[in-house]
């Protein structure tokens, strides 16, 4: 556990990459086997189910530092985060633990499930006196599923082939997919051990960068395969002998969710493996569906007949990775696209992803001023010679999409951040008017410099009107320009509307309160578009 709180800190303590890339490497190297399967585990995103109810680690931390529960309140509300108020709070050790990380996930946090309150309370209090204050917050975020660090996947994989002396495919392709952390699983990251489940997991999958120069910087348009950039589940379809799966780019499976996808992806041959994007589809229209109506079927493991039948979902597949059993992923696209269409079968469900017929970057930007109409994010852009690579591999994919919808809007109410910004208010409600009434109507909490969120955290703290909790109500002064990519009429929002992604494009220091944007002029962006020409060849 030490050596892995070790860990943690050096990754929070640094932004250089090589600088994470070494200790990920000494870490990994040094660890036994167990550890290493479960850092892994929690540094790739994957997390504990919930252990523990909050209430029963306030109760636990009450507890243990003996303090009212008044002054708890006031330290958690000035903290902003649970993990770190109890740490700073409990008396120092009283015992020391070597315990490995593995046995400490596997005999002291995994039987705190289902236990009554009060041997839970016990346990924590127990564990707490063996630990330090960094390792009580690491085991604090352990338990609550809260575990974050900087650390992007890459870098894991590369730390890990690093240290097994393993090539990056290998790693990234064996920790693709569900699996658990053992030492055995760690023998099959080495390729000691049989590795032929892999055939029933996804590949990493290839990501894109956000284009923000002139395209003609790319050269030669004729260079690029153009496609629409859809708004919907970036998934892999994974067809075997056994049957077919279906994963989403969390690396999570989701094939019950989408029984339409599976019963037509059974008319593949096996060994086969597919990438692309999972869409509610408007048959009348024969176009996507904005991303909200997506929404309604996700999460649920066995939709309802009547849901199924009322959003309609398709694969739309735009990349063939694996065919008869064989890796495609090092063809050029051009070679992987042509396999992909004469491979698909006639289907309402499985449909290819359009390219667009365009001889250069004019006539593509024209295709993208219509992104919009066909509820469409962009183009993509990717090199017709490009292999399937991992991760984002600058360079090769690019995604091309539209100008946000932007509003100005004003600062209402705010909340703590976690981690190392839980001291700061950096989590922002906003509101736009309604006659003379602000209406909220979105949350965003990026956008802004460590500059200028400590300047709006000093003003929250001086424009404080009335406080709940950890959330404050301040003075409705600021105004600031958020950017979004959708806009939906929404029935289960208070305001009626529901935007995406949104996030802080900049403070408007030139503009009052009561010339920020109306209710009604946001409800305008999400009213139905004409629709243009097709472009799509």
């Amino acid at each position: 556990m030490r050596r892995f709180v070790a860990l943690y800190l050096a990754l929070d303590a640094t932004t250089k990459t090589g600088a994470k890339e070494q200790a990920l490497e000494r870490y990994f190297r040094e660890a036994p086997p167990a550890d290493v399967a479960w850092a892994t585990y929690f540094l790739t995103g994957r997390k504990l189910k919930r252990l523990v109810a909050s209430r029963d680690l306030r109760d636990a931390a009450r507890e243990a530092s003996a303090i009212p529960d008044w002054l708890f309140d006031a330290s958690y509300e000035a903290v902003g985060d649970l993990a770190e108020t109890i740490a700073l709070l409990l008396p120092p050790p009283t015992a020391a633990d070597d315990r490995p990380l593995a046995a400490w996930i596997e005999e002291e946090l995994a039987p705190l499930a289902g236990l009554p309150s009060e041997a839970v309370r016990r346990r924590l209090v127990a564990a707490w006196q063996r630990l330090d204050e960094p390792a009580r917050f690491v085991h604090l975020k352990l338990i609550t599923g809260a575990f974050r660090v900087g650390v992007a996947r890459q870098l894991v994989y590369r730390g890990l082939a690093a240290a097994l002396d393993v090539p990056v495919a290998d790693i990234a392709q064996r920790l693709a997919g569900d699996w658990l952390p053992s030492e055995a699983f760690v023998s099959r990251l080495r390729g000691e051990a049989d590795t032929s489940t892999s055939a029933h997991r996804p590949y990493p999958f290839f990501l894109a960068h956000p284009l923000d120069d002139d395209p003609r910087s790319l050269g030669d348009a004729s260079e690029w395969q153009a496609e629409w950039k859809w708004d919907g589940i970036r998934a892999q379809l994974v067809v075997t002998e056994h049957g077919v799966s279906l994963w989403s780019r969390g690396d999570e499976l989701v094939t019950e969710s989408f029984p339409e996808i599976v019963a037509a992806a059974r008319a593949l041959p096996a060994g086969t493996v597919l990438d692309g994007e999972v869409l509610a589809w408007n048959a009348a229209s024969d176009r996507p569906e904005p991303f909200a109506t997506l929404q309604r079927r996700l999460n649920r493991k066995s939709p309802a007949p009547k849901l199924v039948r009322d959003t309609p979902l398709v694969l739309c597949a735009y990349d063939l990775l694996q065919a008869e059993g064989a890796d495609l992923r090092a063809l050029p696209l051009r070679e992987r696209r042509a396999r992909l269409e004469s491979l698909l079968p006639p289907s309402p469900v499985m449909r290819l992803s359009p390219t667009i017929a365009a001889n250069d970057w004019a006539a593509l930007e024209r295709a993208r001023a219509t992104a919009r109409e066909r509820n469409a994010e962009g183009l993509m852009l990717k090199r017709r010679d490009s292999a399937y690579g991992i991760g984002r591999v600058r360079g090769a994919w690019w995604k091309w999409k539209v100008d946000p919808y932007t509003i100005d809007a004003v600062l209402v109410y705010a909340q703590s951040g976690h981690g190392r910004r839980a001291s700061l208010f950096t989590d922002y409600t906003f509101a736009l008017w309604e006659g003379e009434v602000l209406v909220p109507f979105a949350k965003a909490y990026s956008g802004l410099t460590d500059a200028e969120i400590r300047a709006v955290d000093a003003w929250i703290r001086q424009h404080t009107l009335e406080r709940f909790g950890p959330v404050r109500r301040v003075e409705p002064v600021l105004v600031f320009e958020l950017a979004f990519e959708g806009v939906q009429v929404s029935a289960r929002h208070k305001s009626g509307v529901a935007v995406r992604f949104p996030r802080i494009l900049r403070q408007r220091l030139d503009k009052p309160a009561s010339q920020a944007d109306t209710l009604a002029a946001l409800k305008a962006l999400a009213a139905p578009r004409a629709t243009g020409a097709d472009a799509a060849g």
